[in-house]
């Protein structure tokens, strides 16, 4: 694992000069400053239909800042995962088909390193926007509610920050082994085989794909045991890192 510290000051710079930064940050931003305040339109927007459609009831409660705080979960949880595994797929492949791993890899430097800084790196990057959006999104939701409670959005927040990271060690795993399109090909299919999973209990209890379903289930209160799908998904995320570092070093560039 020699040369991660190396190897990570050139992934953030990198970071900071590629499309990762302003897409996910532009995506994870749009939805802070927006998801509030369209949770305070979307009954109006109802009623209006239901004006245009003579005979058509539509009963909408008035909106509140958990309804806010929905907003954010629902897109953090979809499309920001999206984002996210999109954004990893061709964080090796990339360099491995422009060529640019060969001449990185040429210096006294481990492969093993390579991965871990770009898993590193992109948690990183990811974390800090989402932990950005969330707070953007509690202070929008204050101004238009005049209530932002703290416990409601960031415990799911964090939870899910723990699956992201999962979500980017796959990622970067595919990456190291496949090219671009097929990574994220199929590192989508494996976050639709985790929400699938949470239809069933006993993965729901024990397996990452609990949270898949939890911060959504903790925004409404319900009481989620958490602790063993943490467990399991910080375990996996470590266990997928080791096993793309291996399978790295052992690909011929």
């Amino acid at each position: 694992m020699g040369g991660v510290r190396r190897f990570l000051g050139k992934e953030i710079v990198e970071l900071l000069r590629t499309w990762r930064l302003p897409v996910i940050g532009g995506v994870v931003l749009f939805f802070a400053l927006t998801g509030p305040v369209l949770a305070l339109l979307t009954p109006e927007l109802l009623k209006s239909m239901q004006s245009s459609q003579p005979g058509v009831i539509i009963q909408v409660p008035e909106p509140i800042w958990r309804d806010a705080y929905a907003q954010w979960i629902k897109n953090l949880t979809q499309v920001v995962a999206f984002v996210t595994i999109i954004a990893a797929a061709g964080s090796v492949a990339g360099e491995v088909a422009s060529g640019t791993a060969v001449l990185v890899l040429t210096k006294p430097v481990s492969r093993g390193g390579f991965v871990v800084a770009k898993v590193i790196a992109l948690f990183a990057l990811v974390s800090s926007t989402v932990l950005l959006g969330t707070l953007l999104t509690q202070g929008v939701t204050y101004m238009v509610f005049g209530e932002a409670p703290w416990a409601p959005l960031w415990e799911p927040t964090l939870v899910w920050l723990v699956f992201a990271a999962l979500l980017v060690a796959i990622s970067v795993l595919l990456s190291s082994t496949v090219k671009t399109l097929a990574a994220a090909g199929i590192g989508v299919g494996v976050f639709f085989m985790l929400s699938l999973a949470a239809i069933w209990g006993p993965a729901v209890r024990f397996s990452p794909a609990g949270l898949t379903v939890a911060p959504a289930r903790m925004l409404l209160g319900e009481t989620v045991a958490v602790g063993w799908p943490l467990l399991t998904t910080a375990v996996g995320a470590i266990a997928v890192v080791a096993l793309a570092a291996v399978l790295f070093a052992r690909r011929e560039l």
